[in-house]
């Protein structure tokens, strides 16, 4: 299939160049370079969940505040 797509200047100087190195034409090297980042994606989507640990509680100490990591370590300190 044609189709016209539009690419960075250097993007497309670095693929011609892969092109010319490897014996095979741009189009073999964009084809493989899609799938490549297409499959990723894919592995990537396929990852399970994380769960994370919760436990039960009153909240937050008087007095923290979680947007203050160094009156946190000075907490955690004492």
């Amino acid at each position: 299939m044609r189709t016209t797509v539009r690419l960075d200047q250097h993007l497309l100087a670095q693929a011609k160049k892969r092109a010319a190195e490897t014996g095979r034409t741009l189009t073999s090297v964009l084809e493989e370079a899609l799938r490549e980042s297409l499959q990723r994606r894919t592995r990537a989507s396929r990852r399970a969940p994380v769960k994370l640990r919760t436990v039960k509680g009153s909240g937050v100490r008087p007095g923290v505040d979680l947007d203050d990591s160094a009156s946190l370590l000075d907490t955690m300190e004492s």
